[in-house]
């Protein structure tokens, strides 16, 4: 992807818009290469491997994602109801979830606490992130964070010949208190959240660092967000090219679509938007699916550890 971001460098974006170039990547890299905040964002491993359901679904259905390495269940809460039948949540989904569970996330390893600050933290986070402060994106977070508050997980992970069953809440306190005005930061979320101990635990034993320039720059696009981490996670680790086959890529990335031949399009269009946030990441698509090749990782240098989070890590030279 380096052509791409070269281009925008010698020529600008006007003269690069005016190529046979898809007009959200080049939107994106210009948005990420003019960007100088050098911000870090933390997810935890598990979500790089297997990730929530893009689009909603029925709010009694359980989401299950299954991989050559891990199986995901989501299993969506219920909120209870004075003098009637507790009601269905709903899994969380989509890209505003994604974003408010990379804040909490971040903000634990930053502070390397799992009392998480809300409210005015988290509204100012996800402006940062692009996201406006009010009206239906505060709407959606409000709904997305009272899914997540709610949800539980079970990660299945396997692999070199071993096993493993983590079960676990993702947070033990609601994420927000009920009320109409959402201009008042008391009546949409509560001043701290607690993540779990498990989740926590898992978090600081597998972090895997982001740029917070690349979430900003595809922060509506929630397939292109789980490339991204992916990719983030895969890439650096290689000792060698690595085939991804396009069945195995559908299992992970495209379970809501029903035929492989209708998934194969948008995952490139969203590969695509991911390499445009990562220049250093090399990745070829053939017909039978991606070649992974040995990448620097996004972010250039670690923290040295989960309390000392580096806030201004320099951005590795694109390959």
């Amino acid at each position: 992807m380096g052509t791409l971001h070269d281009l925008l460098q010698e020529r600008g974006k006007r003269a690069v818009l005016d190529l046979d170039v898809d007009r959200r990547v080049v939107e994106a890299a210009a948005e990420y290469l003019a960007d100088e905040e050098n911000g870090l964002g933390f997810a935890y491993s598990g979500w790089a491997q297997a990730a929530l359901p893009h689009k909603r679904l029925a709010e009694d259905a359980t989401w299950q994602l299954q991989t050559d390495r891990m199986i995901l269940m989501v299993e969506p809460g219920r909120r209870p109801v004075r003098d009637a039948a507790p009601q269905w949540v709903g899994v969380p989904y989509g890209s505003r979830a994604r974003l408010i569970m990379l804040y909490l996330q971040t903000e634990a390893l930053r502070t390397g606490s799992r009392e998480v600050e809300l409210g005015g933290s988290l509204r100012a986070w996800l402006t940062r992130m692009g996201i406006s402060p009010g009206g239906k994106s505060m709407r959606d977070v409000k709904d997305q964070a009272e899914r997540i508050s709610r949800c539980r997980l079970t990660f299945n992970m396997t692999g070199r010949g071993r096993s493993g069953l983590v079960n676990q809440n993702i947070v033990d306190s609601a994420l927000f208190l009920d009320g109409e005005d959402e201009e008042r930061q008391g009546t949409l979320f509560l001043d701290r959240a607690r993540l779990s101990e498990s989740f926590f635990a898992e978090l600081q034993k597998h972090p895997v660092p982001l740029e917070e320039a690349a979430i900003r720059a595809i922060n509506a696009h929630s397939m292109a967000l789980d490339v991204y981490l992916w990719l983030a996670y895969r890439l650096h680790v290689l000792d060698k090219p690595r085939a991804v086959t396009w069945a195995a890529l559908k299992a992970q990335f495209g379970t809501g679509f029903r035929q492989l031949k209708h998934f194969k399009a948008p995952f490139q269009d969203n590969l695509a938007l991911a390499m445009a946030v990562y220049p250093a990441a090399k990745v070829e698509v053939r017909d039978e699916g991606v070649v992974l090749h040995p990448s620097h990782p996004p972010v250039a240098a670690r923290p040295t550890s989960v309390g000392r989070v580096l806030t201004n890590a320099p951005r590795p030279a694109a390959q």
